[in-house]
């Protein structure tokens, strides 16, 4: 099998088995290098031996791809600051070949791993490695004991000034680019799309939380949850054949998103006591839902005391269309309006207040209430809704 095709075969396996680091891994710009024993990340490139990933098996070229994906997830280049290059790689890549063992990931002969530094930062690392560097340089000074003549002093201060301009190198590493440093912050934005999507889905890998952070700083919000129901009555496949065309200009080999249908009934109470605030939150989350899958069915139901409209949305539709209601709240003609006019729904989203005449027959699909506060409700799980 060539190295094109064994690349291929692994980012289709990544992609299924490990979805978000699959994402990522296509983001990653592949280069040939005959000078490199193996291969290496910078976090934009993943740089490899032809002959080398010829050899190897396809989980091993797996691994790569993942290791390339989590040194760009973690932004190690941005973190180096005026480090000593080769000891702040050795914490970066401790810190990946930990995660990917947590991930269930098979670790190829040559790969620098120690469990003992599992659940430490890269910076934590390197402190300790940076120590045990020093600890070593000075045992083994102490061992060699050379007389102090004219020769030796020369080859000494030779050798110290080396050392010197070699760490001046080293704290100092080669910086990107200017075209990769673009590429690199057009890659934000992509990374931070691909991040909420299996946030919402519930597909990120073991121990992400440690390591990134600032992007769970904050309580957990109450779109998670919704989002974590949702992806319950949605199976996503994907494939490179077509490409996702949105980042092609960039040199960015997204995969394209194949789903099978997502068909979910949302309702919208329209009725007086929600104000313009509310039902904003409501129209945006529902338009959210809408982008976040590329194949749907969604009933969309307005409502007060009665059906004041009912529209099917599919795949490309704008969600317009004019809101009527604000008279009292009444969720009884909803259902009855579901059992009536709408085949086989799998779930029902009811955004609301939670101030109306419930049902008193509970449905025989899934229900969800979205409500700004905590109210009794007879059936179905309630999400808060919890804004700064």
């Amino acid at each position: 099998m060539k190295t094109n095709e064994k690349i291929a075969k692994a980012k289709a396996k990544l992609m299924l088995e490990h979805p978000y680091i699959g994402a990522i891994s296509t983001t990653l710009k592949l280069e040939n290098d005959s000078k490199s024993l193996t291969f290496s990340s910078d976090g934009v490139r993943l740089i490899y031996n032809d002959e080398y990933f010829e050899k190897i098996p396809v989980h091993e070229i797996e691994f790569a791809l993942a290791n390339g994906a989590i040194h760009a997830i973690l932004k190690h280049q941005e973190r180096v600051s005026d480090r000593v290059g080769r000891i702040w790689q050795a914490a970066t890549d401790l810190v990946v070949n930990v995660m990917l063992v947590k991930n269930d990931f098979i670790l190829p002969p040559y790969v620098y791993y120690d469990e003992r530094f599992d659940g430490m930062y890269a910076e934590e690392i390197y402190d300790v490695l940076k120590d045990e560097m020093i600890n070593n340089q000075s045992r083994d000074e102490a061992e060699v004991q050379e007389e102090d003549t004219p020769e030796n002093k020369e080859n000494k201060e030779t050798k110290s000034n080396n050392q010197q301009k070699n760490q001046e190198q080293e704290l100092h590493p080669e910086s990107l680019n200017k075209e990769e440093e673009k590429i690199q912050e057009e890659l934000k934005e992509i990374f931070e799309q691909i991040f909420q999507k299996y946030k919402r889905q519930g597909d990120l890998p073991e121990g992400i939380k440690f390591v990134v952070p600032e992007h769970f700083s904050q309580q957990i919000d109450w779109r998670e949850t919704l989002y974590r129901h949702i992806a319950e009555f949605a199976k996503s496949t994907y494939s490179f054949f077509p490409p996702n065309k949105k980042y092609l200009y960039r040199g960015v080999y997204l995969p394209s998103l194949s789903s099978d249908l997502l068909r979910i009934v949302i309702a919208i109470d329209t009725s007086g006591s929600i104000d313009e605030n509310l039902l904003s939150i409501f129209l945006g989350e529902t338009s959210s839902i809408m982008q976040s899958y590329p194949n749907y069915e969604i009933d969309i139901i307005t409502a007060d005391a009665k059906v004041q409209s009912h529209r099917v949305f599919s795949p490309g539709e704008m969600l317009e269309y004019e809101l009527q209601g604000a008279g009292g709240t009444d969720f009884r003609p909803v259902f009855e309006y579901i059992d009536q006019h709408i085949d086989y729904p799998t779930i029902l989203l009811y955004f609301t207040d939670g101030m109306g005449i419930f049902p008193e027959k509970e449905p025989y699909y899934n229900l969800l209430w979205v409500m700004p506060s905590a109210k009794e409700v007879p059936f179905g799980e309630t999400i808060i809704i919890e804004e700064n």
